[in-house]
């Protein structure tokens, strides 16, 4: 489970406050948005005046993975120099629509693990309640083109794993990139009917703006 943006459902996203909720949760990871300076925040959003070392000295001391959802081109390689600074590499996970961003960070840091995400969510739409994103078909439409897609996305950016918008997740696609070895993050999710929908598609991880609230939801999967 993913804290999305901290837990952006408890408290300010991108923040401290945001990290400290979702660490308090239990999340197994904790997202948060990186833009240019290295300033934590989502493009258009407000500014949170946080850094990326601001939020790897907070969370460095919990056993917490770190996810860093790339706004920016061009700081990968600040990006990995704060990661070794603060000895997270090997609990950072990094992911962006940029397939040149993740070749340049797979080459600057290849222990730090590298997700491309599907589609760019460029006005925060990932936090909208499905399926009303989705209107008419359009995702039963955009579903099946994931198989043709997914192969060459991984492959061109180097990739560990998959990161889809939650309606663009099917069975027969966590299968195939399982297939393949990559993992598969569904962005964001805070319906818990579609969080068990997918904990049932056996996908790698799950994002929610409500951590405690998701992880609720999959104990009452692995309850007898």
């Amino acid at each position: 489970m993913i804290g999305h943006r901290g837990a952006a459902r408890i408290a300010r996203e991108n923040t401290l406050d945001g990290l400290a909720a979702a660490v308090d949760a239990g999340a197994d990871l904790v997202e948060f948005d990186v833009g240019p300076g290295l300033e934590l925040g989502h493009p258009g959003g407000p500014a949170s005046g946080l850094t990326l070392d601001d939020a790897l000295a907070y969370l460095a001391p919990h056993p917490i993975g770190i996810h860093v959802d790339l706004k920016a081109v061009g700081i990968e390689r600040e990006l990995a120099a704060a990661a070794t600074r603060h000895a997270v590499e090997e609990r950072v996970i990094v992911s962006t629509t940029w397939v040149r961003s993740l070749r340049r960070l797979a080459h600057e840091a290849p222990g730090i693990t590298r997700a491309i995400s599907y589609p760019r969510d460029r006005y925060g739409a990932g936090s909208v309640t499905w399926p009303r994103l989705f209107v008419a078909g359009t995702a039963a439409c955009v579903r099946p083109a994931m198989h043709v897609r997914m192969p060459p996305l991984l492959a061109a950016a180097r990739a560990d794993a998959l990161s889809l918008h939650h309606a663009l997740v099917s069975a027969s696609l966590v299968r195939a990139a399982h297939g393949r070895g990559a993992a598969v993050i569904a962005w964001t999710v805070n319906d818990p009917a579609r969080i068990e929908a997918l904990a049932l598609l056996d996908v790698d991880a799950i994002v929610s703006d409500d951590p405690r609230m998701a992880l609720e939801v999959l104990a009452t999967l692995n309850s007898p």
